[in-house]
Formats: C-alpha cells, sequence, structure tokens
C-alpha cells in the first residue's frame, strides 16, 4: 500500500466524481466501486456497470435492498436461521458467510458487517444463538437507515447487554459497562466524554436489564432522580442519554470517520475531511445512507489516495474472490479456512471489534491467505457459475489473455510487469488448454502484495 498517495483536498474531497477524458469510468474503477461497496463484481456485473454511471451503480445497489428478489432471499435466510436457533454458535458463521456471498443486497450485508464491527459482540460471551441472530437482523434493519434508533436498538439488545455484563443495572449500583462504551466505542470517542457523563449515563440506564433472554425495563430499579449530562439536567432515561450524546459534536465526526476509513482508506482522516460528511448526518437526522453514497460517488473515492489503499480483510478476500468468479462452496468448511486468519464473523476479538489495516497481515496470516486461495480453487466441489474453473475460463484463449482478465478482476493496483510475466509462464505450462492453468495463475496473484490490496 502506497504511502505516497496524495491527500485529497477537504473543499472538493466528496464532490461527485466526474467521467472524463483521462480518467473515464471504465472496468477498473467499476471494479474498485463494487471490490468497497459490495463483496466484489463478475465480469457480467462490470460489464453492465460501465454502461452507467457510478451513481446510478450505487442507486442500483439501494435499491437491491428491497426489491422483491432481496425479500425472497431474506425469507430463505430467516427459515434458515430457525434451524440453527437451538444449536451451537458456531453454526452462525457458515449461516452469515453464506448470506455474504449469495445475498442480492450487497451494499446491505457490507453495511451489516460494518456495523458488526462497530457493536461488537462474540458469540463466544453470549452463548445464544438466537440472541446473536436476533442481534445481527437488528443491524441489518437499521444497516442504512438513521443511527438514533440504531442505537437505541442496541441498548436494549440482549446479545448486547449481556457479552457487557449489563444484563442487570440496579440505582443502588449502577453498571457502568454500557455507558461507557456507547460513548467511547460507539458514538463519541476517547476524549469527548468525562467520567461524571460515564456515571450520570449509568444511571439513565438503571432499570435496563434482562430477563428470560430478552430486554425487560424495570421500573423498580430505575433512578428516577436528576442526573446532569453533558452540561444538560433533567429526570433522563437511557433513551434521552442516547439523545443527548448524539447531539454532541464529535458525534457525527466520530460516525462519518469510521464511515471514511471503512469505505475509503485505512489511514487516519483529519476533522477538517470529514466536516462535510458530519455536516451531513448532522442535517439529516444521522442518517446513513445519503453520506454511504455521497463517499461512493466522491472525487476522494476515485482519487489515487483511495483505489487501493486498504487491505482487504479475510472475508473480504474470501468472499470477493468466490463473487468474482460466480463462485459456489460450502460455507461450513469456507468457516474453518478462515479462523486461522484473525476473523472470525459473529466472533469479533473483543469489544472494540477487528482493528482492520495493517493488522490483518503478518507471516502466518499473509501464508494463510494464500492457502485460503489454493484451498478454494483446488476443491472439487467448488463450482464456478455451475462450471469448472476451467469452463469458467474456457475463453481466454491465450495466457496473455487469462492473466489479464484475472488481474483486472481481481486486482485493485495495476499488476507489475514482471509478475504479469511470471503468471503467463505459468499459464503456459498448460499449452494445449490455456484456462486449466486458471487455478494454478490465481494461487501464484494470491501470493503478490497486490492481491492483498482492495
Amino acid at each position: 500500500m502506497s504511502n505516497l498517495a496524495p491527500t485529497p483536498d477537504p473543499q472538493t474531497a466528496w464532490q461527485p466524481w466526474q467521467s472524463t477524458e483521462s480518467e473515464p469510468w471504465d472496468r477498473r474503477l467499476a471494479a474498485h466501486l463494487f471490490r468497497r461497496a459490495s463483496f466484489g463484481a463478475s465480469r457480467a456485473q462490470l460489464d453492465e456497470a460501465v454502461t452507467s454511471s457510478p451513481h446510478e451503480c450505487v442507486d442500483h445497489l439501494l435499491n437491491k435492498c428491497q426489491d422483491a428478489e432481496t425479500r425472497a432471499f431474506d425469507a430463505e435466510m430467516t427459515t434458515m436461521a430457525a434451524g440453527l436457533v437451538a444449536g451451537e454458535p458456531q453454526t452462525l458463521e457458515p449461516w452469515w458467510l453464506y448470506r455474504m456471498l449469495f445475498t442480492p443486497a450487497s451494499l446491505r450485508e457490507r453495511m451489516t458487517l460494518f456495523w458488526h464491527g462497530h457493536f461488537a459482540t462474540s458469540a463466544a460471551t453470549v452463548n445464544n444463538t438466537s440472541m446473536m441472530l436476533a442481534q445481527n437482523e437488528t443491524l441489518r434493519q437499521h444497516a442504512l437507515g438513521h443511527f438514533e434508533p440504531l442505537v437505541q436498538a442496541v441498548s436494549r439488545d440482549p446479545a448486547m447487554l449481556t457479552y457487557l455484563n449489563s444484563t442487570t443495572n440496579a440505582r443502588i449500583h449502577p453498571n457502568e459497562n454500557y455507558a461507557r462504551e456507547v460513548m467511547e466505542l460507539f458514538c463519541l470517542g476517547v476524549g469527548n466524554y468525562t467520567e461524571r457523563d460515564i456515571q450520570e449515563t449509568a444511571r439513565c440506564f438503571t432499570g435496563w436489564e434482562i430477563r428470560r433472554k430478552r430486554f425487560r425495563f424495570n421500573k423498580h430499579q430505575h433512578d428516577f432522580g436528576t442526573k446532569s449530562l453533558f452540561h444538560q439536567t433533567g429526570k433522563f432515561d437511557g433513551d434521552d442519554a442516547v439523545r443527548i450524546i448524539l447531539a454532541q459534536d464529535a458525534a457525527p465526526r466520530f460516525i462519518a470517520r469510521k464511515l471514511v476509513n471503512y469505505f475509503v482508506c485505512d489511514h487516519p482522516v483529519s476533522d477538517e475531511l470529514v466536516e462535510p460528511l458530519a455536516r451531513e448526518l448532522r442535517d439529516n437526522d444521522f442518517h446513513i445512507e445519503p453520506v454511504v453514497c455521497r463517499i461512493l460517488t466522491s472525487r476522494y473515492f476515485y482519487s489515487q489516495a483511495a483505489v487501493g489503499q486498504k487491505i482487504r480483510s479475510p472475508v473480504d478476500l474470501a468472499i470477493g474472490l468466490l463473487r468474482c468468479l460466480e463462485g459456489t462452496v460450502g460455507t461450513i468448511a469456507l468457516a474453518a479456512a478462515l479462523q486461522p486468519l484473525g476473523q472470525r464473523v459473529f466472533f469479533p476479538p473483543n469489544v472494540k471489534g477487528w482493528e482492520g489495516g495493517r493488522k490483518w497481515i503478518n507471516a502466518t496470516t499473509l501464508i494463510g491467505r494464500v492457502n485460503l486461495v489454493s484451498k478454494l480453487l483446488r476443491n472439487d466441489h467448488v463450482r464456478f457459475a455451475d462450471g469448472s474453473l476451467t469452463d469458467y475460463f474456457q475463453d481466454s484463449e491465450t495466457s496473455a489473455k487469462l492473466v489479464d482478465t484475472l488481474a483486472g478482476l481481481l486486482l485493485a493496483v495495476p499488476l507489475p510487469d514482471s509478475a504479469r510475466r511470471e503468471l503467463i509462464r505459468v499459464a503456459q505450462f498448460h499449452k494445449n488448454k490455456v484456462a486449466r492453468g486458471a487455478s494454478d495463475v490465481l494461487c501464484t496473484l494470491a501470493a503478490l502484495p497486490e492481491f492483498q490490496l482492495g
């Protein structure tokens, strides 16, 4: 990942990107959009995307959240989930990976994954499949909606309160766990609240408890007294506390920054750069969808400072590879293959979620990533658009065409000339049928540093 990418101008970064003669809307940029906003795109999807504009592509991704195909798929996933409720939490991983792999509403699912990392909750601690499924559906329902209702829902979520050991919160001994995390990790960030704010917020949430795995307000344990929170005084409850917290100037900046780091770049971004997005959040009642749309159609998003400037997460790597190649795989095996790479969905490492960025890569996980690709591509049970990998690339007439097709589909940055020559040599080993070299080329491609960037 380059450290020399130009710093964007805050005044123009979020203006709409326009195709020009020198920087046209092409397959490279369309692949960039689908890599970040979805989980990748097939050759056919990219062919269709380049006949549209970035804004039309984003609109299509948003519209898929509500169409008939998605409603039918959601019903199928609900039926599948019902069969998991009595099972072990480990059954959740294959279920969600299947959803990511086949969902028609890929932007909504990507945002669900974003909120899962933001409101990190581990099934290892909660140890209740039904509660984790319910939380997952809450994140999906609010994925692109207004932030305040999402925070209110999470504040009542049995899985979250169980995870933070906040299933009881009595007026005599207020539990500060959730009060601290809702400010530090969920809404404001470190340095934007005081210990007194934590104590007073904890009082607001007294009486919020879990009974028989459901949220319950216990009026006998609620502190109905006067609280002072962020220079406001009143007989506040938990809903009031969330409203007051989100009214702080730091809140929209905090969420805007998280969205920029999720969609655009891994490196820290300044208050000045995120301020236009923070302002849009403030002015639109914390509505997430317009800000996501603005990011995904912006000059910054399609600039050198963004394209190829993120390290792919393990889930991005695996799901992205399969969706790009229209691959079908058993997700139980996929979940097992992902475990050593540092990202188990439903099992984040702690309440801070996954750090991401360069933390995804070390000597062990890099080897694991290459092995993951090899397992997927050399598994006879994996199908690619209802055929083998050889069938999928049967139209590749030459080794050079095969290499260029794969690089264009899977790489966010240009393939170095030396690497291209080596990949062509690998493909030429199968002289009688070029497409048979596809798995060897892909496995070699997966070992390149460029393959880790998205």
